[in-house]
């Protein structure tokens, strides 16, 4: 392997939210001596970046002056080269790319152009929980139409509830996650081409999170939604980052692409109000650093490292634990563990789940707030070696 995704990295007070967690993470849980604590909780990859990051912005912290700066061209044609590259976009000009502090950021920029306060947005249940919490903070309502596990064990789409809801509801803006959080689906094409028919037709606009784009497994490709049809094209506000695929949260460098002009200038009218939505100068070179040729090698890496612990995850759940519904992630490195039937079986609540893991250093994460009952999320992005001792721990202790 060129680049390391083995090696288990000491993060502790290196300013980790994942790893600097009390001892006692969660309302009872506490660890057990002697049983080191694996971060499987917050969507935070435990592997090293590429070191075209580190390198691109030591180059430029060498230089002494931090004073006020344009974004360069290097940043925008590194953006427009990667979205050709891994998602087969052409056309894409800088006019269209706009930096934003945060997914999460751009996500309320857009909904305050696309809603009016007070009204209902529309997303599909499980809902990530950033959504949600932008949603009731800014003086919107959530609404979401449920997808269910069919009989493949793949996660899909109510497009019939979809409808219905939109209707009931009269919605105007809908909430995208492509691939989705936490289910770990890459929606495919035609079930994209369904979905924006019925935009189409009620007339809703779309806020297209594809944070995850880059974090498709073996086997599957990320459709951008924009892609999908003329509608699509001009009515979705679409936002992407660094911070997922190349474990860069705490750097903060995402950007949105927007191809109706007009509601370009809205979005940024809107973000300018604040006075804080503005790049820095090293979030800039980051993406630089990154988007060079070694950090497309370092993701096609990453992918397949990612599938092994998926394959590994999933299989031992699947055949081993009996009472556990999952589907296979097909993107993304979160499993969403349906325990519902493991519970009454053993006549257990969640939560007591949740800390037997805890006590043996097994840090996962509950994944009611995602809006189903009876869950657990769980980080996969760790080197393999740790995933092994999880699962055995899992097997000798857990379940």
């Amino acid at each position: 392997m060129k680049y390391d995704f083995e090696t288990i990295i000491d993060r502790h007070n290196k300013d980790s939210v994942a790893v600097d967690v009390p001892k006692s993470f969660g309302p009872q849980g506490e660890t057990k001596d002697g049983f080191s604590r694996i971060p499987m909780w917050i969507a935070d990859m435990n592997f090293a970046c590429v070191p075209t990051i580190q390198e691109e912005m030591i180059q430029r912290i060498q230089h002494p002056c931090f004073g006020y700066f344009e974004t360069s061209d290097a940043y925008y044609e590194s953006i427009m080269k990667w979205q050709e590259n891994r998602n087969g976009v052409k056309g894409l000009s800088k006019e269209n790319i706009t930096y934003e502090n945060g997914v999460l950021g751009g996500f309320v920029t857009a909904l305050h152009v696309l809603a009016n306060r007070g009204d209902y947005v529309l997303a599909a249940s499980p809902t990530y929980t950033g959504f949600q919490k932008c949603i009731f903070n800014n003086g919107y309502h959530l609404v979401t139409t449920k997808m269910y596990l069919d009989e493949n064990g793949i996660w899909r789409m109510d497009y019939e509830d979809l409808e219905k809801k939109i209707q009931e509801y009269h919605i105007h803006v809908f909430v995208l996650c492509s691939p989705h959080n936490p289910t770990g689906r890459v929606f495919q094409r035609d079930e994209l081409a369904h979905m924006y028919e019925i935009f189409e037709r009620y007339e809703v606009d779309v806020i297209s999170d594809e944070i995850w784009s880059d974090l498709i497994l073996d086997g599957y490709h990320h459709i951008p939604s924009q892609t999908i049809s003329d509608y699509a094209k001009m009515h979705t506000i679409a936002l992407y980052s660094l911070g997922k695929t190349f474990s860069l949260a705490g750097i903060v460098s995402a950007y949105h692409i927007c191809y109706n002009k007009k509601l370009d200038e809205k979005l940024r009218k809107e973000a300018s109000l604040s006075h804080y939505n503005t790049m820095n100068v090293l979030s800039m070179h980051a993406l630089i650093g990154a988007y060079k040729k070694e950090g497309y090698e370092w993701l096609d890496q990453l992918r397949h490292v990612l599938t092994t612990n998926v394959d590994l995850a999933f299989h031992y759940f699947h055949d081993e634990v009996k009472g556990i519904r999952l589907a296979k992630p097909q993107g993304t490195y979160m499993l969403y563990l349906d325990c519902s039937d493991y519970l009454k079986a053993h006549d257990m609540c969640l939560q007591e789940l949740l800390d037997l893991g805890i006590s043996y250093g097994i840090l996962w994460q509950n994944g009611e707030p995602f809006g189903f009952k009876n869950t657990i999320r769980m980080n996969l992005a760790i080197p393999h070696s740790l995933l092994i001792e999880v699962v055995d721990r899992l097997k000798k202790y857990v379940f």
